[in-house]
């Protein structure tokens, strides 16, 4: 059996995730401390898990609508309406999806012919580039500068943007680098996108985890925005329900309803359990979510003051769980500065450039775990550098 030609081209040329990849070389290493996965070392919040308990002791365990239960897309209608003053229609404009992942997917399915380009600002997460050329379309890297705090800019954009560019990603808060839009950046990027028939598919994954005393803007708030944002969220990192799989999407209806087709028939509906738990979490657990936003915020600054203090320049990051230092002055790549710390420290941090090419130079730290766990894993890497110095 020859499966090189039963196998789709497309999916063969696409690469694992670099994350992905170096997690599972650190999970053959003994006693290592990982820095790596961008999960929430918190439990879901007890209301959370109750309410699971209680449905399945109810036996509510059927499919749901293929767009979820109405009762959750009014809650997330509600809660959309709360934290941005954007109002959307729970019947037709709202989907519930197995994670954000599967409304990203979605997103460039439904928008993507053969031969249409999609800007993704980089360094940003490791699936946009690969969901892209799956779905037919080609991804056009819009290459972000530590200079700029990893913000997309009008000079960037407008550089990248043609006839065949049908969509860009807006990957904020970040990850890998924790940048952050505020709302004058917003503006004037939307003030290039009015002009154009480019959609926006934003995806606001960390948006509850934005430090500091601006909220956070999405950019669908602005003028003659909404009508042109394919809007993705969750609760894996707002609400530590990673493994609930569990997200959303808010678009106009026209697209919405399109998006719709690809997920009955390739899902038919979300987690059931996971829906009715969902609820509780965004209309019961403020208090939870803020508690966490608080400690990641110690986190973050205990992270930054450490790699800063050790000689390696670290961005402050606005947004999400993330600090991406500068490794340059080492002299090694990523891959390497990341092998060897691994190999001699037994430390475990994900290289910059598994974020697209201009993360080279960098590496990702998570700060989603407790300060005992990063001040030995911060004490390990001082060691390393110290030990390159000579």
């Amino acid at each position: 059996m020859d499966y090189d030609k039963l196998l789709s081209d497309t999916v063969k040329e696409v690469k694992f995730s670099g994350i992905r990849k170096f997690f599972d070389i650190a999970a053959t290493v003994e006693n290592v401390i990982s820095l790596s996965v961008g999960e929430p070392d918190f439990k879901t919040p007890w209301a959370i898990r109750k309410e699971a308990i209680r449905t399945l002791e109810k036996g509510k365990t059927a499919y749901t609508a293929n767009s979820g239960l109405i009762e959750l897309r009014r809650t997330i209608s509600s809660y959309i309406e709360r934290k941005n003053g954007l109002k959307y229609d729970p019947e037709h404009e709202i989907i519930v999806t197995v994670g954000g992942s599967e409304a990203i997917d979605c997103a460039f399915r439904v928008i993507c012919n053969p031969g249409d380009e999609v800007l993704v600002p980089e360094p940003s997460f490791v699936c946009y580039a690969p969901l892209i050329k799956m779905a037919g379309g080609i991804p056009v890297t819009v290459e972000l500068s530590i200079k700029n705090k990893f913000r997309l800019t009008p000079e960037d954009l407008k550089g990248k943007i043609n006839e065949r560019t049908k969509a860009i990603v807006f990957p904020f808060p970040n990850n890998p680098t924790g940048a952050v839009m505020r709302r004058n950046d917003l503006e004037k990027i939307a003030e290039i996108l009015r002009k154009t028939d480019i959609l926006v598919i934003s995806d606001e994954i960390y948006s509850e985890l934005t430090y500091g005393n601006d909220k956070h803007v999405s950019i669908a708030e602005l003028e003659g925005m909404k009508e042109r944002t394919i809007h993705i969220s969750g609760y894996s990192k707002t609400f530590s329900m990673t493994g609930w799989r569990l997200g959303y999407l808010a678009a106009p209806e026209p697209i919405a309803s399109q998006m719709l087709k690809i997920h009955q028939y390739g899902i038919m509906s979300s987690p059931t359990i996971s829906q009715y738990a969902a609820i509780v979490a965004m209309n019961d657990c403020e208090e939870d979510v803020q508690r966490m936003k608080n400690e990641y915020d110690a986190r973050r600054r205990l992270v930054v003051k450490g790699f800063n203090d050790m000689g390696l320049t670290c961005f402050e990051p606005e947004g999400a769980f993330y600090a991406f230092p500068c490794i340059k002055s080492t002299g090694l790549s990523s891959q390497e500065f990341c092998a060897k710390l691994l190999q001699s420290k037994k430390v475990a941090i994900v290289p910059g450039d598994a974020f697209g090419e201009s993360g080279e130079g960098f590496v990702r730290v998570s700060y989603a775990y407790s300060l005992a766990h990063l001040n030995t894993a911060l004490e390990r890497i001082k060691e390393f550098v110290n030990e390159l110095k000579g």
